[in-house]
């Protein structure tokens, strides 16, 4: 099965520790990181559904982090939460917005818009993910297919024919047995 992860940022320990209880009982895994640098270094390696992002932070703050996460081809599609403890300021809303946030949101939050933000964006992560698995399916199955026909035009007679499309038969039948079945 596939586990949506959500990367969790904050300086904080005490407010990631809240973070991780908000979200207990969602089929999330939650990486927490202290600051904009190890979020980025996780980036580097994993896949995210969706990054809760502290706005305030020490050294690298979360708008500088927003700014390098949507730089960078292989991140700029997860959706950035900013979360602060600030009091709402639009303009500090605005600057996330402009970074391409998908929120903004400030603390104390409520635990159940957060639960169910998360919960969309892991089930959007998980169609996207399944829809690209199915998409190699079927590049796969075009090329056995396409090998199969380059066979079957270069046979010479009929039961060359015949043989290559049972050797084709069993490529395909092969091929399709190799992949994983959805519901």
């Amino acid at each position: 099965m596939i586990v949506a992860k959500v990367l969790a940022v904050d300086d904080r320990p005490e407010n990631l520790i809240a973070l991780e209880a908000i979200l207990q009982g969602l089929p999330v895994e939650i990486n927490s990181v202290t600051s904009g640098d190890e979020a980025l270094k996780r980036l580097l390696s994993e896949d995210y559904a969706v990054i809760l992002l502290d706005a305030q932070m020490p050294g690298m703050d979360g708008f500088e982090t927003a700014s390098h996460i949507k730089r960078r081809e292989r991140t700029r599609h997860i959706p950035i939460v900013f979360l602060t403890a600030a009091n709402y300021d639009p303009h500090l809303a605005f600057r996330g917005y402009q970074l391409g946030a998908v929120d903004y949101l400030t603390k104390p939050l409520d635990p159940w818009v957060l639960r169910s933000k998360v919960q969309v964006f892991a089930d959007l992560w998980k169609l996207n993910t399944e829809l690209a698995e199915r998409a190699a399916e079927c590049a796969v199955l075009r090329a056995a297919v396409a090998d199969a026909l380059t066979l079957l035009t270069g046979a010479d007679t009929s039961a060359d024919r015949t043989e290559l499309l049972s050797r084709a038969r069993e490529r395909l039948a092969a091929t399709e047995s190799a992949l994983p079945r959805y519901r």
